[in-house]
Protein backbone atom coordinates (compact mmCIF):
# COMPACT_ATOMS: atom_id res chain seq x y z
CA UNK A 1 0.00 0.00 0.00
CA UNK A 2 1.11 3.61 -0.48
CA UNK A 3 0.81 6.51 1.89
CA UNK A 4 1.33 9.69 -0.12
CA UNK A 5 3.84 7.83 -2.32
CA UNK A 6 5.49 6.04 0.63
CA UNK A 7 4.82 2.31 0.85
CA UNK A 8 3.81 0.70 4.11
CA UNK A 9 2.57 -2.57 5.49
CA UNK A 10 -0.16 -3.35 8.01
CA UNK A 11 0.09 -6.12 10.55
CA UNK A 12 -3.10 -6.93 12.44
CA UNK A 13 -2.47 -8.51 15.84
CA UNK A 14 -4.28 -9.31 19.05
CA UNK A 15 -3.12 -6.10 20.76
CA UNK A 16 -4.88 -3.30 22.60
CA UNK A 17 -3.03 -0.25 21.29
CA UNK A 18 -1.93 0.52 17.73
CA UNK A 19 1.65 1.56 16.98
CA UNK A 20 3.82 2.75 14.12
CA UNK A 21 7.23 1.16 13.53
CA UNK A 22 10.12 2.19 11.32
CA UNK A 23 12.76 -0.07 12.89
CA UNK A 24 14.13 -1.45 9.65
CA UNK A 25 13.47 1.63 7.53
CA UNK A 26 10.12 0.28 6.36
CA UNK A 27 6.87 1.79 7.61
CA UNK A 28 4.74 -0.71 9.50
CA UNK A 29 1.39 -0.11 11.18
CA UNK A 30 0.83 -2.69 13.93
CA UNK A 31 -2.91 -2.55 14.57
CA UNK A 32 -5.60 -4.24 16.62
CA UNK A 33 -8.05 -6.25 14.51
CA UNK A 34 -10.61 -3.96 12.85
CA UNK A 35 -8.48 -0.81 13.23
CA UNK A 36 -7.97 1.27 10.07
CA UNK A 37 -4.48 2.55 9.13
CA UNK A 38 -5.77 6.02 8.22
CA UNK A 39 -6.71 6.64 11.88
CA UNK A 40 -3.19 6.05 13.21
CA UNK A 41 -1.70 7.81 10.19
CA UNK A 42 -3.73 10.94 10.94
CA UNK A 43 -2.57 10.99 14.55
CA UNK A 44 1.09 10.41 13.72
CA UNK A 45 1.51 12.10 10.35
CA UNK A 46 4.17 14.64 11.36
CA UNK A 47 6.20 12.03 13.31
CA UNK A 48 6.00 9.60 10.38
CA UNK A 49 7.28 12.15 7.86
CA UNK A 50 10.02 13.33 10.23
CA UNK A 51 11.19 9.71 10.57
CA UNK A 52 10.93 9.09 6.81
CA UNK A 53 13.13 12.14 6.15
CA UNK A 54 15.61 10.89 8.77
CA UNK A 55 15.71 7.45 7.13
CA UNK A 56 16.23 8.93 3.67
CA UNK A 57 19.11 11.03 5.01
CA UNK A 58 20.64 7.91 6.62
CA UNK A 59 20.25 5.93 3.40
CA UNK A 60 22.18 8.62 1.53
CA UNK A 61 24.96 8.69 4.15
CA UNK A 62 25.09 4.87 4.24
CA UNK A 63 26.35 4.82 0.66
CA UNK A 64 29.70 6.31 1.71
CA UNK A 65 30.22 4.02 4.73
CA UNK A 66 33.01 1.49 4.58
CA UNK A 67 32.44 -2.00 5.96
CA UNK A 68 35.22 -3.80 7.82
CA UNK A 69 35.98 -7.38 6.85
CA UNK A 70 36.78 -9.50 9.92
CA UNK A 71 36.90 -13.23 10.44
CA UNK A 72 34.52 -14.83 12.91
CA UNK A 73 37.45 -15.40 15.27
CA UNK A 74 38.70 -11.80 15.06
CA UNK A 75 35.19 -10.49 15.67
CA UNK A 76 34.50 -12.73 18.66
CA UNK A 77 37.87 -11.86 20.23
CA UNK A 78 37.04 -8.16 19.77
CA UNK A 79 33.70 -8.67 21.53
CA UNK A 80 35.15 -10.66 24.43
CA UNK A 81 37.85 -8.02 24.99
CA UNK A 82 35.33 -5.16 24.87
CA UNK A 83 33.01 -6.95 27.30
CA UNK A 84 35.84 -7.67 29.74
CA UNK A 85 36.99 -4.05 29.73
CA UNK A 86 33.48 -2.67 30.20
CA UNK A 87 32.37 -5.07 32.94
CA UNK A 88 35.58 -4.21 34.82
CA UNK A 89 34.91 -0.48 34.40
CA UNK A 90 31.22 -0.69 35.36
CA UNK A 91 31.88 -3.29 38.08
CA UNK A 92 29.12 -5.56 36.81
CA UNK A 93 28.79 -9.19 35.82
CA UNK A 94 27.10 -10.96 32.94
CA UNK A 95 26.40 -14.65 32.43
CA UNK A 96 26.97 -15.57 28.78
CA UNK A 97 27.70 -14.05 25.40
CA UNK A 98 25.83 -15.41 22.40
CA UNK A 99 26.38 -14.64 18.74
CA UNK A 100 23.59 -14.87 16.20
CA UNK A 101 22.12 -13.10 13.21
CA UNK A 102 19.46 -10.62 14.31
CA UNK A 103 16.91 -8.84 12.11
CA UNK A 104 16.25 -5.64 14.04
CA UNK A 105 19.00 -5.08 16.66
CA UNK A 106 22.75 -4.83 16.90
CA UNK A 107 22.70 -6.56 20.29
CA UNK A 108 20.52 -7.19 23.32
CA UNK A 109 20.84 -8.02 27.01
CA UNK A 110 18.37 -10.41 28.60
CA UNK A 111 17.00 -10.10 32.11
CA UNK A 112 19.28 -13.07 32.93
CA UNK A 113 22.29 -10.91 31.97
CA UNK A 114 22.98 -12.81 28.77
CA UNK A 115 24.42 -10.65 26.01
CA UNK A 116 23.36 -11.54 22.47
CA UNK A 117 25.49 -9.96 19.75
CA UNK A 118 24.36 -9.61 16.16
CA UNK A 119 26.93 -11.31 13.91
CA UNK A 120 26.58 -8.44 11.43
CA UNK A 121 28.31 -6.14 13.92
CA UNK A 122 31.55 -7.60 12.60
CA UNK A 123 31.36 -5.17 9.67
CA UNK A 124 31.32 -2.10 11.93
CA UNK A 125 34.28 0.04 12.95
CA UNK A 126 35.66 -0.87 16.38
CA UNK A 127 34.49 2.35 18.05
CA UNK A 128 30.87 1.52 17.13
CA UNK A 129 31.23 -2.06 18.35
CA UNK A 130 32.61 -0.73 21.65
CA UNK A 131 29.70 1.69 21.91
CA UNK A 132 27.08 -1.01 21.27
CA UNK A 133 28.61 -3.30 23.88
CA UNK A 134 28.80 -0.46 26.39
CA UNK A 135 25.19 0.54 25.65
CA UNK A 136 23.96 -3.01 26.22
CA UNK A 137 25.97 -3.55 29.39
CA UNK A 138 24.62 -0.35 30.91
CA UNK A 139 21.31 -2.24 30.92
CA UNK A 140 22.71 -4.34 33.78
CA UNK A 141 22.57 -1.13 35.84
CA UNK A 142 19.44 0.41 34.30
CA UNK A 143 17.05 -1.80 32.32
CA UNK A 144 15.07 0.90 30.51
CA UNK A 145 16.09 3.70 28.17
CA UNK A 146 15.14 6.34 30.72
CA UNK A 147 16.99 9.50 31.79
CA UNK A 148 19.22 7.61 34.23
CA UNK A 149 20.25 5.17 31.49
CA UNK A 150 21.22 7.95 29.07
CA UNK A 151 23.07 9.83 31.83
CA UNK A 152 25.23 6.75 32.46
CA UNK A 153 25.85 6.35 28.73
CA UNK A 154 26.73 10.03 28.38
CA UNK A 155 29.34 9.83 31.16
CA UNK A 156 31.47 7.66 28.88
CA UNK A 157 30.11 8.60 25.44
CA UNK A 158 29.44 12.33 25.25
CA UNK A 159 28.64 11.95 21.54
CA UNK A 160 26.21 9.03 21.94
CA UNK A 161 23.52 10.73 19.84
CA UNK A 162 25.92 10.95 16.91
CA UNK A 163 26.92 7.31 17.42
CA UNK A 164 23.27 6.20 17.51
CA UNK A 165 22.64 7.98 14.21
CA UNK A 166 25.76 6.49 12.66
CA UNK A 167 24.61 3.00 13.71
CA UNK A 168 21.35 3.62 11.91
CA UNK A 169 23.29 4.60 8.79
CA UNK A 170 25.38 1.44 9.02
CA UNK A 171 22.23 -0.62 9.50
CA UNK A 172 21.28 0.16 5.91
CA UNK A 173 24.81 -0.52 4.69
CA UNK A 174 24.96 -4.00 6.20
CA UNK A 175 21.44 -4.82 4.99
CA UNK A 176 23.04 -6.12 1.78
CA UNK A 177 25.05 -8.56 3.89
CA UNK A 178 21.95 -9.73 5.78
CA UNK A 179 20.61 -11.37 2.64
CA UNK A 180 23.66 -13.67 2.55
Amino acid sequence: MALNNYSYKVSYRDIKYPRVELKTGKLLFVLPFGYRPNIIYGRNKSWIYKKINFIEECLTKAESKELIERSKEEFEKLIYNAVKEIIDDLKIEINHIYFRKMKTKWASLSSFKNLTVNRFMKYLPKYLIDYIIFHELVHVIERKHNNRFWEIVEERCKNYRKLEKELFEYWFKVSDKRSI
